[in-house]
């Protein structure tokens, strides 16, 4: 049996993937502070995705006993793992936090380029007093 999952297009409607993303979530047995986070964390990869990749691509989230992987599909292909350890830009930048961010609130983060897409994998674990999931 297959896991669980979620499959969006990254498009300029950026409240309708948080939606999805977020009744996901809380379906799989994410507390809400981590939803939360999850939304944050998606929201600025897709938004990189219209900004700097091709425009458009994929989300796909799925759940497990662990928590939750979501991979942010671009495939235009231009990030690379280095793009994760940037130096901070400056405190009175207007942009150039969002990988960063989702460094913060996520507990894994990979890049890698299937197919030579761009893929971003994210990570959060559910904690030991939440539920398994109902989704």
């Amino acid at each position: 049996m297959s896991e669980p999952s979620l499959q969006c297009p990254i498009t300029p409607d950026l409240a309708l993937l948080r939606s999805q993303l977020h009744t996901f979530a809380i379906h799989a047995g994410l507390a809400d502070d981590r939803a939360a986070d999850l939304i944050i964390a998606i929201n600025e990869a897709a938004a990189n995705v219209l900004d700097h990749g091709a425009g458009t691509g994929v989300v796909t989230a799925r759940h497990d006993s662990d928590g939750i992987w979501v991979e942010v599909v671009d495939p235009g292909g231009t990030l690379t793992a280095d793009h994760l350890f940037l130096p901070a830009p400056s405190a009175n930048a207007l942009r150039g936090m969002g990988l960063r961010i989702i460094r913060r609130l996520c507990d894994e983060v990979i890049v890698d380029h299937p197919d030579g897409h761009s893929r971003l994998r994210i990570h959060l674990s559910r904690r030991p007093d939440e539920p398994t999931g109902t989704a």
